[in-house]
């Protein structure tokens, strides 16, 4: 197996990878992931990345991506944007591995690091929702996430079917030091 590299993006780098990210994304998308998309469109993927990089450019997202061979075939974003209430919080969102790079511990492998950079970032909660009974779900459990929830018909999936979400926690450890408010 080839070696995967892991690597925190600004927004720079971001910008720089758009084509790479949206390949990522695509692949997802055309297997049936349940990640806000409901078809493959190539200018609404470059748009969701492009808002991305404005995300990452201000701070309230932060970009984590596994390349192999070079190549971006992982991402996982937290999402560090919250009320003055819940700064001790952040959201894991869009946990993507390309078809092609799957069964390798990619995944489990992202949300390690990005629980750690969580805690690194005075987080101490985080929150996810995941398409109930995806493959995703046992991952999550495996880490230690708990399930909050279900939301019956929360999202639409690619085939047009409405899905249910199952909401998931984790309370983390982090380094003692808290985000500035409003951070």
């Amino acid at each position: 197996m080839n070696k995967v590299d892991y690597q925190w993006l600004d927004a720079g780098q971001a910008q720089q990878a758009l084509p790479e990210l949206c390949d990522v994304l695509d692949g997802c998308v055309a297997q049936g992931a349940s990640i806000g998309f409901v078809e493959r469109n190539a200018q609404a993927m470059h748009n969701f990345w492009q808002d991305v990089v404005l995300s990452l450019a201000c701070g309230d997202k932060q970009l984590l991506v596994a390349k192999r061979e070079g190549r971006i075939v992982g991402t996982v974003m937290l999402v560090l944007a919250m009320p003055a209430n819940g700064v001790h919080r952040a959201e894991v969102i869009k946990l993507l591995v390309h078809p092609d790079a799957r069964r390798g511990g990619i995944a489990r492998q992202l949300m390690l690091q990005a629980e750690a950079r969580a805690g690194e970032q005075g987080r101490s909660l985080l929150v996810l929702d995941t398409r109930s009974g995806d493959v995703a779900e046992p991952l999550y459990l495996s880490l230690g996430w708990q399930v909050a929830g279900q939301i019956p018909g929360y999202a639409r999936s690619t085939a047009g079917v409405m899905d249910a979400t199952t909401i998931m926690y984790k309370v983390i450890e982090h380094n003692g030091s808290m985000p500035a408010p409003g951070a």
